[in-house]
């Protein structure tokens, strides 16, 4: 399946899926140069294509967190009060393997921070998971509580239907301090992280 979803978007980029290429082309008979045809995607075609890979990155998604094995980079920090910031997605997540849990914020400071990128990484196990759908199932919960030297929090993941987009909340158990990250949830082994220094 990744390799699938590799192709598809690797498809849209050549096409040109955006407004500014609308009016790319592509070979539509996979041959040589010498049999080049060509052939415009209509903006119906182009909806189509996207929402074959939404549905696919979900079902990949799903797929992660029935195994217990997935990150959620985030692109965006989202605060107790609803500031925002935009943060890059390498260095900010929440990782879960099995047992082990990883959150990470790192912002753009001149601050090293505990981790020594601008933020912290907390190592955890988690204690408890579970997973469930509204009736419609149009939204899954995923819920999990981690516990370690320098964590105790519960965690509640929200991933939508038909895209990979997901945000989760980070509820401290000793105090009201929460936090969202949104991003996009991914298997483990398809991720690309970089993890900071452990408190």
């Amino acid at each position: 399946m990744k390799q699938i979803i590799t192709a598809l978007t690797l498809l849209l980029a050549t096409f040109g899926f955006s407004k500014a290429y609308a009016q790319d082309y592509y070979d539509v008979t996979g041959r040589d140069d010498s049999t080049y045809v060509q052939k415009k995607l209509s903006r119906q075609e182009r909806k189509a294509l996207q929402q074959r890979i939404d549905s696919m990155q979900w079902a990949q998604a799903m797929e992660a967190v029935n195994d217990t094995a997935f990150t959620l980079e985030a692109d965006q920090v989202i605060f107790k009060y609803g500031q925002r910031a935009y943060v890059s997605s390498s260095t900010n997540f929440v990782q879960v393997d099995k047992r082990n849990a990883t959150v990470q914020v790192a912002f753009n400071v001149p601050v090293a921070g505990p981790n020594g990128m601008g933020g912290v990484t907390l190592d955890g196990t988690v204690t408890e998971y579970s997973v469930s759908n509204t009736k419609k199932g149009d939204i899954t919960f995923i819920k999990l509580t981690v516990m370690g030297v320098a964590i105790s929090s519960s965690l509640q993941i929200t991933l939508y239907k038909g895209s990979d987009k997901a945000q989760v909340t980070i509820m401290p158990n000793f105090n009201s301090h929460r936090i969202t990250l949104s991003g996009r949830l991914l298997p483990k082994d398809g991720s690309f992280v970089v993890k900071g220094r452990s408190i």
